[in-house]
């Protein structure tokens, strides 16, 4: 989004006759599992005894635990990440730019959602990923051990084995009752002989390629066949992830965290044209989706928290403000400078300061770096000498109960509360906050990415803007200098 301005079938019971009335001929539930689980641990030991009839040491591959992790981290971690916003900042279309068709829409979400586009995006790349996970560098460090005698080529392949007769015991085991029911004893005994079949594949001396695959052919089918009622398809299983992938990304949207974009300059210094910036939902208690209710409301904004909020006037469009002023006080501006129940908000002039603006009449702005104090914060303001479209004088405005007056950062360029309402001013209802401001984690001009702007945090210690490094003794020197005084007396 951008801102305007910114069955119980686990009973086991092994009394339950087969509906076939077969008796004792076929496969009873309790017996295929613990049949299986047997088997299973006679494999082991063959498996075991077979590395050794081939010459082969069972721990023979060492495996580094730096190397294990550093595979994790990079193919699953890393790569996905960096994978997913390269995605997302090539399908955001420029500022600015007319989107259409298929492509544009595409650019639409993307642009509007950025952060559960990218979470899918991540999955998809952790599934593909995943798919060929043996086939990657330093696998073997990360990855338990298979037969040393296994071609590189069906690794993936031998651990699916490893996977279908784990997947037929647990259906065996879940399902049991349901499997006796709808299956003849001919039918259970079938799919027991042939997974019995590839498991002795799996633990054959010397290592038998094609008999191999040819019993996981016959035991994927039968399994496929006579359990697929009970199995979930590799497809399902990738809908599924990829589903699942949304719904946590759409619910960290509505309740803990949002992505905004920054489209206007009316911020500025603290937040730049372009800045992506992610917003705490929970700052002043979650949203009930679909109606204007929070589910704590003993946690209103306190004064200089930077907001997101839906615009009073166009509720369909999300504003970015600082709150300056809460319900009882009494605003004021003199020649932007803030005052507060007759209290003028302590500043401190930084230096001059200059940005450029190609989407507004004036393009080149040159104005007044000020540190503001304000509570426990202090933060940069800026004072257009360009711009006229403010009074020397405003107000009084007076901040009703359930609302918080706010300003932006660039204050001659910035329609905030001292302008809505047909010039009437107005506040913000506590029903239109969406959350606080957290910090930039994607900064995209028309210039490209601008890196130094990385993880710049919205609240807490001011930043000179970019190009103005040169003022940061100044600024310095205010941040020292901070008065003592930094909170208005009671409206």
């Amino acid at each position: 989004m951008t801102t305007e301005e910114s069955s119980s079938d686990d009973d086991r019971s092994s009394s339950t006759p087969p509906a076939d009335g077969g008796g004792t001929d076929g496969l009873d539930a309790k017996e295929a599992v613990n049949g299986t689980s047997s088997s299973r641990s006679k494999a082991d030991a063959h498996v075991a005894d077979a590395t050794e009839a081939v010459g082969l040491d069972p721990s023979a591959p060492k495996r580094s635990r730096l190397l294990r992790y550093t595979y994790w981290a990079v193919w699953f971690v890393v790569l996905p990440i960096v994978l997913a916003c390269i995605m997302v900042w090539t399908l955001t279309p420029p500022s600015g730019a007319e989107v259409n068709g298929v492509l544009g829409w595409i650019q639409s979400v993307v642009r509007a959602q950025p952060v559960p586009v990218g979470i899918v995006l991540f999955t998809a790349f952790e599934i593909a990923l995943w798919g060929a996970r043996h086939q990657l560098p330093l696998a073997r460090h990360a990855h338990a051990p298979l037969r040393g005698d296994v071609p590189q080529h069906l690794r993936g392949v031998f651990e699916r084995a490893r996977s279908l007769l784990d997947e037929a015991e647990m259906i065996l085991g879940k399902h049991g009752k349901a499997v006796v029911r709808d299956l003849s004893g001919k039918e259970r005994e079938q799919v027991r002989g042939d997974l019995e079949a590839l498991r002795e594949q799996m633990e054959r001396v010397p290592f038998d390629q094609e008999a191999f695959m040819t019993a996981l052919t016959r035991a994927d089918g039968e399994v496929d066949v006579r359990l697929g009622r009970w199995r979930k398809s590799e497809v399902r299983e990738y809908v599924e992830a990829i589903l699942m992938a949304v719904a946590v990304a759409f619910a960290l949207r509505a309740f803990v965290i949002e992505a905004f974009k920054i489209p206007s300059g009316s911020m500025i210094p603290t937040l730049m044209v372009g800045d992506h910036i992610f917003v705490n939902k929970f700052s002043y208690g979650p949203a009930i989706p679909y109606t204007n209710a929070r589910v704590w409301t003993t946690m209103p904004p306190h004064r200089a928290d930077v907001m997101v909020f839906a615009f009073p006037e166009h509720p369909e469009q999300d504003f970015i403000k600082r709150v300056i002023a809460l319900p009882g006080d009494k605003l004021e501006a003199k020649n932007g400078h803030p005052i507060i129940n007759g209290w003028e908000v302590p500043s401190c002039r930084v230096g001059s300061w200059s940005y450029s603006d190609y989407d507004s009449p004036i393009t080149r702005h040159e104005g007044d770096l000020y540190v503001e104090y304000l509570g426990d914060e202090s933060y940069l303001t800026f004072y257009d000498h360009a711009s006229g479209a403010f009074p020397e004088y405003q107000g009084p405005f007076f901040a009703k109960a359930g609302e918080v007056w706010v300003m932006g950062d660039n204050r001659n360029n910035s329609h905030d509360s001292r302008m809505w309402f047909g010039g009437q001013g107005g506040g913000v209802p506590f029903a239109n906050i969406r959350g606080r401001a957290l910090f930039v984690w994607l900064s995209v001009s028309d210039n490209g990415i601008d890196w130094s702007r990385e993880f710049a945090p919205v609240m807490g210690r001011p930043r000179v803007p970019p190009a103005a490094h040169a003022l940061e003794p100044q600024l310095e020197q205010c941040l020292k200098n901070r008065p003592a005084v930094t909170n208005p007396p009671q409206g």
